[in-house]
């Protein structure tokens, strides 16, 4: 059996991939980070590069985080909550992904998003029987609660929507999914 060449990269290297990573998409520092050091030859190779984009502002995870948070509410349009999860997926500090957010989501009526959101989701549905039965309550509020926004907006929401309001009041809303 022949042994596989060994793929990692020297300073010089890591620097270029670094910059193709960056020409490519937006990354934040950890997330890069990560990247860089699965392939480098030495971790201060990747200390020294990401110090060097950091320097150069090629790398700022504020700059990062309010570009993401506004993308996500102008063209997803997913609640805060899912914003502030993905960026630390994202390995942006939790601090400044709350922060950021916060920013971005000031002023915003996140119950305008959410009918937003049913009446697109749920555009070719006849309006007078859209949650008729619990499952499609139930389901619409998973998916909600999935796209970000807080339990209680959505069932403040689901009620404007729902066939019978009132049933909504001894509704239970399924538990949430643990990630």
């Amino acid at each position: 059996m022949t042994e596989k060449p060994d793929r990692r990269l020297n300073a010089e290297r890591i620097w270029t991939y670094a910059l193709r990573l960056l020409g490519g998409r937006a990354y934040s520092t950890g997330e890069l980070r990560e990247k860089l050091r699965r392939r480098a030859l030495h971790e201060a190779d990747v200390d020294n590069a990401v110090a060097r984009l950091k320097d150069l502002g090629y790398l700022d995870d504020r700059r990062f985080a309010e570009s993401f948070a506004t993308a996500r509410l102008s063209g997803d349009k997913h609640g805060s909550t899912r914003v502030v999860q993905d960026l630390r997926r994202r390995r942006v500090a939790p601090k400044l992904a709350e922060t950021t957010v916060r920013a971005v989501y000031d002023g915003v009526d996140e119950s305008a998003l959410i009918e937003d959101w049913v009446r697109r989701k749920y555009r070719t549905a006849v309006r007078e029987g859209l949650f008729e039965e619990d499952k499609d309550m139930a389901s619409a509020y998973r998916r909600l609660l999935h796209a970000g926004f807080r339990s209680g907006d959505i069932a403040r929401v689901l009620k404007r929507f729902a066939k019978n309001p009132d049933l909504l009041d001894a509704w239970e809303p399924p538990e949430p999914e643990v990630e």
